[in-house]
């Protein structure tokens, strides 16, 4: 309750203390000279040494607060916290490294303890220049901050020290890739797999529109010697969207759409959780996250992987935004989905949904830019040449994992659930660098219909927008045209720097091949521009990281569980839009399954004295339930910041 009163008292406009609020993202700095970019719409309040952000709800504020000389991180943060909110007394849950940048001679970041129930955010990121510290934290609504996730990264990622210039290559002319910087490049991804203790990578490198270089870097499979080739499947999660926005414009070419219709116009059916926003959906707006609706993964993850394609639209029916049309960016993979299956149903009418998405993407985008290697058939594509996902288990150590959870994306498969290759997505980044050209030269889309997928729509971060299921962004004075995907025990990207003519593929078998996209994209453009050596620096940061990170998360654990704890849980629960969790004994080890969900459990003691129970197999993605009730009414809640999955006991 104390703490919940001192972050009220924080949110509150203070007597006497002005505030300004913009309407557009506006420069600023520090009364110490520190630059940033306040978010539109968000209030800016100096208090002494602190610059308090306030989010439009009031009930999340990011603070700037120059701490001047600390003896290290720890403290720096220690003095940030008192003199922002005196009466707050954040434990410290996990303090992370991270590599000089942007001009800090070191930054490091800091989580603390909360309370699950209280659903808030605690983090600091404490930044030194020289001698002087300043720390910016992130205090508030865990609802707030994921729906502001946008803002809250432009401040972070724009504030810099007094006087720092950034480096930028806008305006020079990019080396060619030629051997002695593919080697370069190579030699960066064969020291970051080892880093990050990534298996293994599959790589492609456009130059002047044509492949200069393909293959692998490391192994398929933990222990096993079969090399990563240029031919080896990967699945490639959220890289789907940009394909699938791809069949859209097909279809714009064909006259069977216009970007500007209304999607109620082509499918009657089509329905969100608000009637204002139904009417408002164009066809662009399907793949813009632009809605307001928020990303609701958890219904698909927690529900039965078995659904038909319609389910998406049944679940969107069901979804209310959270956020005005247009206002804030919020990734929704269901509105990906539609998009695609809407593409499939106009192509082929006649078919159920999944199919005719499924013969629509063959027929009209794998199939011209011959993408051999590219699918939706899961079991198909896990035959021959392909990789196995990896993930870090309870101990913190990485091991291969089955690649069941990952069936969970096909029922919407248009938002993530593709296969491809180095050597296909090459060809689909040649297509977006030669503006609607296959690689035999052929016009496969047109060029205006391909670049309206990549127009600026909601801001997502410093110089990075949203398109169409694509990022326009700007890095180090460079566009970029990207997207990333995630799913367990995989993680890839692909770049396309349009000015230089250049593009790159990037596809890891484990989850800590996140921490590799982003330093590999700095690590291209500091080869192609003779930049400064970041990058490597970043990958070692990430690695340590990652490791620290797990050690601490198994600290917090009991596994197996707390005797206490699961000897006074149900055996099953159900929640009436998801469906069952069940707690059973498997191999003299506690189970756990719900939906995708299906593994070993540990049990954590929260800092308020409740207690929660955690899926503890291997891999980045897992469910917390915290336990509540009593004996016959027994309860677990899931949460993901803006809703709540409250399972009752079934008896």
């Amino acid at each position: 309750m104390k703490r919940l009163l001192a972050l009220l008292l924080a949110t509150l406009p203070l007597p006497g203390l002005a505030q300004t609020v913009v309407t557009a993202d506006t420069a600023g700095q520090t009364a110490e000279g520190a630059t940033f970019v306040q978010p539109k719409d968000w209030a800016v309040t100096t208090r002494g040494p602190a610059t308090l952000f306030s989010s439009p709800e009031g009930n999340f504020t990011v603070a700037i607060v120059a701490v001047g000389s600390a003896a290290n991180a720890n403290e720096a943060a220690a003095k940030a916290w008192s003199l922002y909110q005196p009466n707050a007394k954040p434990v410290l849950r996990l303090t992370s490294p991270d590599a000089p940048a942007s001009g800090w001679d070191e930054r490091v970041a800091l989580s603390y303890e909360t309370p699950p129930t209280a659903k808030l955010v605690n983090s600091a990121l404490a930044l030194r220049r020289g001698a002087a510290w300043t720390v910016l934290i992130d205090d508030g609504s865990e609802g707030t901050a994921s729906k502001r996730l946008a803002a809250i990264s432009l401040l972070q990622q724009t504030l810099r020290p007094k006087g720092y210039q950034r480096e930028t290559f806008a305006g020079r002319k990019a080396h060619p890739l030629d051997a002695a910087r593919i080697t370069a490049l190579r030699a960066f991804l064969a020291q970051s797999i080892r880093d990050l203790e990534v298996p293994g990578v599959g790589v492609a490198l456009i130059d002047g529109g044509k492949v200069v270089w393909e293959g692998g870097v490391g192994v398929r499979r933990l222990g096993s010697t079969e090399p990563v080739t240029a031919h080896t499947k990967f699945m490639i999660a959220s890289n789907t969207k940009g394909m699938s926005t791809l069949l859209l414009s097909r279809l714009a070419d064909e006259g069977k759409l216009r970007w500007d219709q209304p999607v109620t116009e082509l499918y009657p059916s089509f329905r969100l959780g608000n009637e204002a926003t139904t009417r408002a959906t164009l066809v662009r707006h399907l793949v813009c996250a632009c809605t307001g609706l928020p990303r609701k993964d958890l219904s698909f993850i927690l529900s039965a992987s078995t659904a038909p394609a319609s389910d998406t639209f049944v679940q969107l029916a069901a979804t209310q935004p959270t956020s005005g049309f247009g206002e804030l960016f919020q990734y929704n993979n269901l509105m990906a989905s539609a998009a695609g299956y809407l593409g499939g149903h106009l192509a082929y009418p006649g078919l159920e949904l999944g199919a005719a998405y499924d013969q629509a993407m063959e027929t009209r985008i794998f199939g011209p830019l011959g993408m051999r290697d590219s699918g939706f058939d899961t079991p198909r594509a896990m035959t021959g040449d392909f990789a196995t996902p990896h993930g870090r288990d309870v101990d913190g150590r990485v091991v291969t994992m089955s690649n069941a959870f990952n069936a969970t994306v096909h029922p919407y498969r248009p938002a993530g659930g593709a296969w491809s290759s180095a050597d296909d997505m090459a060809r689909y980044v040649q297509l977006e660098l030669s503006k609607g050209l296959g690689r035999d030269g052929k016009r496969v889309i047109s060029e205006a219909n391909l670049l309206e997928r990549r127009k600026p729509g909601v801001l997502v971060g410093e110089d990075k927008y949203y398109g169409m299921g694509l990022f326009s962004e700007t890095d180090y004075g460079v566009p970029v045209v990207t997207h990333g995907g995630t799913l367990l025990g995989f993680r890839s990207n692909f770049y396309v720097l349009p000015e230089a003519n250049v593009g790159a593929v990037l596809l890891t078998n484990a989850d800590d091949g996140a921490a590799l996209t982003q330093p590999f994209l700095r690590r291209l453009l500091e080869v192609l521009y003779d930049g400064k050596p970041e990058a490597a620096a970043d990958v070692a940061a990430a690695g340590a990281q990652a490791r620290t990170a797990a050690q601490a998360r198994r600290a917090r654990l009991t596994y197996p569980g707390d005797p206490k704890v699961v000897n006074g849980l149900a055996a099953n629960y159900r929640n009436p839009e998801v469906g069952p969790l069940t707690i059973r004994r498997k191999d003299g080890v506690l189970w756990m399954t719900a939906g995708a969900i299906d593994g070993s459990l540990a049990t954590r003691r929260n800092a308020d004295g409740s207690v929660s129970i955690v899926s503890a197999g291997p891999g980045a993605i897992g469910v917390d339930a915290l336990v509540g009730g009593k004996p016959g009414a027994r309860t677990l809640m899931i949460s993901d910041g803006q809703h709540d999955y409250l399972y009752t006991e079934e008896r």
